[in-house]
């Protein structure tokens, strides 16, 4: 990148620093987000039976003493940073419907017909970052999934795709970063100036405009170089665990020349690649879905941390879902003799039947996902911002586009808003409602980014109680 690259690029750093590195200022300008996060996972979870049995992921207890439920243990360690609800519903149109539900999810409004609030808050409050809308996907494109599968709407009834390839997704955010290598000439006159060395490898992003960060470094202080050390770090360490996912290229060059020749080898040692350069396994093979998965939340972490945007979606996988968790290493579900997939799983019965495999593994599904949930957290908690944490300063939604697995029902809605908002919101808590619509709690998050809204979607009522302040 050349000096005018680089600086459009931190361009949403450069605004941002006087807040990052000064906390005293962050914490008097105002108590509001800077980011939004959603977050979805397919398939629902084990609520309230058709049996009447309770659910296993709502919590039970009052407001500020509360317990979690089963499927939410992995958020002990984060129990203070979420607010939890009972009692919201997506309403009663399509109810029993997977395409219903994720039509709803992000809109509010029945099968779909308005802007999702993730779109809404990138025009919005988040219309001056360099990108106004990230939306990254896991295996939520897979078999050409198009329309209801997806669940962010620019406009009524029009519903986009994310982008699967975390290498695809980081180039588009960074840059591609890549130096090629000049020509190899005749040996130079006795006397005469050396040509340029030959690099052996391809630079990475922070590598192409070292000589610019450098410059950046030399006119703030020592507490800011450190700041931006640290993002610096982050993004070389992003580099090198995207470098991981795929094969190397043949140093012999058996396989083919580099740039995408017949025959090359996919490599990844640049955030150069398009998606042709890829193998296909890497994104669609089951085993592979929990690496992706993690990269693609670093990738929006790192771009949030750059200032590159301020709202981002995480899609895991589509409703329906084909996707085969029993293959996912290291994990409770993990049974390589034995294919079970995420809507199978959520087909348990009546019942929460312990003795049947499909709801053993229906919880253990879920709460894998509730633990992918909790890393995204710990990642926002482990960067420093303002006088506390990325986390202090976001808003991270938690949802999935029914209720019940078996039922599929769009009452007492499995969601989850984790962060303190730059202190707009007060989290550990239980909010329980007899019954309230969701589209309320998007107003809560629009309020909370600064944004004057005062209604979404079907439902009215301004913000939902207890949220805010």
């Amino acid at each position: 990148m050349n000096r005018r690259q680089l600086l459009a690029r931190l361009g949403g750093v450069a605004a941002a620093l006087p807040f990052l590195l000064d906390p005293r200022r962050a914490h008097a300008v105002d108590a509001r987000a800077r980011r939004a996060i959603f977050f979805y996972f397919p398939d629902g979870i084990p609520g309230r039976s058709a049996d009447g049995e309770p659910s296993e992921w709502h919590c039970t207890g009052r407001e500020n003493e509360f317990a979690l439920s089963p499927v939410l243990e992995p958020l002990g360690g984060l129990k203070n940073e979420c607010l939890f609800f009972n009692g919201l519903s997506m309403g009663a149109t399509d109810a029993g419907s997977h395409p219903g539900g994720a039509q709803k999810l992000l809109t509010a409004v029945d099968h779909g017909n308005g802007e999702s609030i993730d779109h809404y808050l990138a025009r919005t409050v988040g219309g001056g970052a360099p990108f106004r809308h990230v939306y990254l996907g896991a295996m939520a494109n897979v078999n050409n999934a198009s329309g209801d599968k997806h669940i962010s709407y620019p406009g009524p009834g029009q519903s986009i795709a994310p982008e699967d390839d975390p290498v695809r997704a980081f180039e588009r955010l960074f840059g591609a970063g890549v130096v090629a290598p000049p020509a190899p000439g005749p040996a130079p006159a006795p006397g005469s100036e050396p040509p340029p060395a030959r690099p052996d490898r391809r630079k990475s992003v922070l590598d192409v405009a070292l000589a610019d960060l450098n410059a950046l470094r030399g006119r703030v202080g020592p507490a800011e170089r450190a700041r931006l050390d640290i993002h610096a770090e982050s993004l070389r360490e992003l580099e090198r665990r995207i470098d991981a996912l795929a094969p190397e290229r043949d140093p012999g060059g058996g396989g083919g020349g580099a740039g995408g020749e017949p025959g090359a080898a996919p490599t990844c040692d640049a955030p150069s690649l398009s998606a042709g350069d890829l193998n296909p396994g890497l994104l669609y093979a089951p085993e592979r879905f929990p690496d992706i998965l993690r990269l693609q939340m670093d990738v929006l972490v790192q771009a949030m941390a750059c200032g590159l945007t301020q709202v981002g979606v995480i899609q895991c996988s589509v409703h329906t879902s084909e996707l085969i968790m029993s293959r996912f290493p290291g994990t409770e579900m993990h049974d390589p003799g034995y294919d079970m997939r995420s809507h199978q799983a959520s087909h348990y019965g009546p019942r929460h039947d312990r003795e049947r495999r499909e709801y053993r593994d229906y919880v253990a599904q879920r709460r894998w996902y509730v633990a992918q949930f909790a890393a995204l957290l710990d990642a926002l908690r482990a960067r420093p911002e303002g006088d506390g944490s990325m986390l202090d300063y976001s808003l991270v939604f938690c949802g999935t586009e029914v209720s019940d697995g078996n039922t599929h029902l769009h009452d007492d809605m499995p969601f989850l808003l984790a962060g303190r908002a730059g202190g707009a919101i007060n989290p550990g808590r239980l909010l329980q409602f007899g019954y309230e619509r969701h589209g309320r709690l998007f107003v809560s998050m629009a309020q909370a980014m600064g944004d004057g809204l005062g209604a979404f979607g079907d439902a009215g009522g301004g913000p939902l109680p207890g949220v805010l302040g």
